[in-house]
């Protein structure tokens, strides 16, 4: 399965590339941990409900969160990463 990720999820993770290293390394750490296993438990892994039912969600700790979908193309599934915040800025 191709991950991808969404321009404004780029444009979030690059912001923290350049502000918090920490936080940019534990994104990664998480990134992979998702590549290999998506069920690992210190992901914690979980769909959304309300207006987000479509989407997922992935810890990277306990206060930030990558959110995704996934997108069917035809016989080709990919995951499409489209937000990064704290827990208040993505279940806005």
């Amino acid at each position: 399965m191709e991950i991808a990720f969404s321009p404004k999820c780029l444009k979030q993770l690059q912001r923290v590339k350049k502000n918090d290293t920490q936080l940019f390394t534990k994104i990664k750490k998480q990134l992979v941990l998702f590549e290999q296993n998506k069920n690992h438990p210190s992901l914690r892994l979980h769909k959304l409900s309300g207006g987000q039912r479509e989407s997922w969600s992935i810890s990277v700790d306990m206060s930030h969160r990558l959110l995704y979908y996934y997108n069917q193309d035809g016989n080709m599934s990919k995951i499409v990463f489209f937000s990064f915040g704290t827990h208040d800025q993505v279940y806005k």
